[in-house]
């Protein structure tokens, strides 16, 4: 190491030498170095800023999900905007070309959306992000993966996107206007950002939820973890608001409910209800493991912090109230799809 007054020693033959091994196989290598908790991995890219776990159950709970919404919006990935952007940019759960960007930051993406996206838009580019390199070797020719972070600084050129698509990215940015700001100066005049958002907090319409029981505590602790997380899990309430803001007009605001478990009469909410019961039977751990016990408080007010059995034992819980058929529980799901001028 050269001292403050010492000239670094130059190599004299690195000019005419073609040795980027460091920039491909040392900085390549350093991604795979998951972080290991509780027996489940976590990004290492922009280590312990996203509480999702990357592993294989929750590349599995992808799956789940992925069934779960085009079920819900009746096979369509894209809900609005153009039929074929030129260039699509997806921002996908977090845990960026002629393109479309699809957003993510959780790190468990297996990109299913992506792939189906690629496969039905040939004439589109399209580029997926994430902080992990999880994403499947087969892929249609028009998309690729990159490993970023959307709180960085943004690499591509002003108004160079057509499409903008984000989803699920509750609890994974704190500074929602600047990504607003940044999805706006990116995408071209007249250009789209599609966003979905579930909230994670379960409602009954009949009263089958009761206050104070688990399933109400859900909702509390939810809204608790995102405060810790310094990023909210409720980001629909400022969604609106944020995006207009940044300057896009035209705000559509959509609603659905998703019940969870098989509870309605309805042929496709009794189907989805199945697979979102599923994804939370499944997703509880990944959801809870790491954001309750390395940011949360205590488990009880008379207990010490959430421990890993402390967690365990509260989603075994949660696990087991969700089967009961008396309680009719869903979750509200928010997309958003308004445009540049």
């Amino acid at each position: 190491m050269a001292s403050r007054n010492q000239s670094i020693p130059v190599d004299q033959g690195y000019a005419n030498r073609r040795d980027d091994s460091f920039s491909r196989t040392s900085i390549a290598s350093s991604i795979y170095k998951y972080r290991l908790e509780n027996g489940r991995t976590y990004h290492a890219y922009r280590d312990g800023q996203y509480w999702g776990p990357n592993d294989e159950e929750a590349r599995y709970l992808d799956v789940i999900s992925y069934v779960a919404r085009r079920r819900a919006l009746r096979r369509r990935i894209l809900k609005g905007g153009p039929a074929q952007p030129p260039r699509l940019f997806a921002y996908d759960e977090r845990q960026a070309p002629s393109s479309a960007h699809s957003e993510s930051k959780k790190s468990h993406r297996y990109r299913h959306r992506d792939r189906h996206v690629g496969s039905a838009h040939p004439n589109t580019s399209i580029i997926g992000t994430d902080l992990s390199p999880i994403q499947p070797e087969t892929k249609p020719p028009n998309l690729i993966f990159e490993i970023d972070d959307c709180c960085s600084d943004w690499v591509y050129p002003k108004n160079h996107f057509d499409y903008i698509h984000v989803r699920q990215m509750y609890g994974s940015i704190a500074d929602w206007h600047r990504f607003y700001k940044d999805c706006y100066d990116h995408l071209t005049p007249g250009g789209y950002i599609e966003q979905a958002e579930l909230n994670p907090v379960l409602k009954s319409d009949d009263g089958s939820i009761v206050p104070g029981d688990v399933l109400d505590q859900c909702g509390t602790l939810a809204v608790q973890a995102g405060i810790s997380l310094g990023s909210s899990l409720e980001v629909e309430k400022s969604m609106q608001d944020d995006i207009g803001r940044a300057g896009f007009t035209e705000v559509v605001k959509t609603t659905y409910k998703w019940p969870v478990g098989a509870w309605s009469n309805d042929p496709r909410l009794k189907e989805l209800g199945k697979w979102n019961l599923l994804h939370w039977q499944h997703g509880l751990e990944s959801w809870t493991l790491r954001s309750f016990t390395k940011r949360m408080g205590t488990y009880r007010a008379d207990e010490a912090q959430w421990s890993y059995e402390a967690v365990k034992k509260w989603n075994a819980d949660v696990r087991r109230t969700l089967k009961e058929r008396k309680h009719h529980a869903y979750q509200d799901v928010y997309a958003k799809n308004p445009h540049k001028i």
